[in-house]
């Protein structure tokens, strides 16, 4: 989350090119995220040089499929579905605040190095995503959601997001049954639910 500027605060900003590079040489070891413009025209350099440093970049490509966590609470499952994501070339994971920390050595290793071949953003709450990406049609994934995921069903836009909830908890239904399409994947009545990452591995192939 963003605070804003306080004299006597712990955090400062660099607005600018010219002067975020001039801090990444010299005091690689204080910058604590980087956030790129849509337009900015050196994103692979940036973002070369912040893998190097080990400094997340955050923005998500808009003209592109999302995959939207919210909450998620389990590194493991994180970085299986950084993953998962890669793997179907769905290149952008939204997450949405409080959630397991996308840079912790366990995500990364979950991931098998996909982390670093996907974009992530941090948002703290879903509105803010959903303020910022107001393109993007949304398909929240949800137990008791009247429609099933089938390959008539499943996105076929160009600009789409595959939304899920906490591991525990899923999404809000009464809230994200009014966005988008809701959508459950058919199941027998042997388990209560699936594992979020392989909720999330059966969307992503059929989208």
């Amino acid at each position: 989350m963003i605070n804003p500027y306080k004299s006597d605060g712990k955090e400062s900003y660099t607005l600018g090119a010219f002067t975020t590079l001039e801090l990444l040489q010299a005091h690689p070891e204080i910058v604590r995220q980087i956030y790129l413009h849509s337009r900015f025209a050196d994103k692979a350099g940036v973002e070369s040089l912040c893998r190097d440093l080990g400094i997340p970049v955050l923005e998500l490509e808009r003209n592109r499929p999302h995959l939207v966590l919210v909450n998620p609470g389990d590194r493991g499952n994180l970085g299986t579905i950084m993953r998962i994501a890669a793997g179907f070339r769905i290149r952008s994971l939204g997450i949405v605040l409080p959630a397991a920390d996308p840079f912790h050595p366990k995500t990364v290793r979950a991931s098998m190095g996909a982390r670093f071949r996907i974009r992530c953003e941090l948002f703290p709450s879903f509105e803010h995503y959903r303020s910022k990406y107001s393109r993007h049609r949304l398909y929240p994934f949800l137990l008791h959601a009247d429609q099933a995921l089938t390959y008539e069903t499943c996105p076929n836009e160009r600009l789409f997001s595959l939304v899920f909830g906490n591991e525990a908890a899923g999404l809000e239904e009464s809230y994200f049954s009014q966005l988008g399409v809701g959508l459950r994947i058919p199941q027998s009545d042997l388990v209560d639910s699936l594992n979020l990452s392989v909720a999330a591995g059966i969307a992503a192939y059929d989208a």
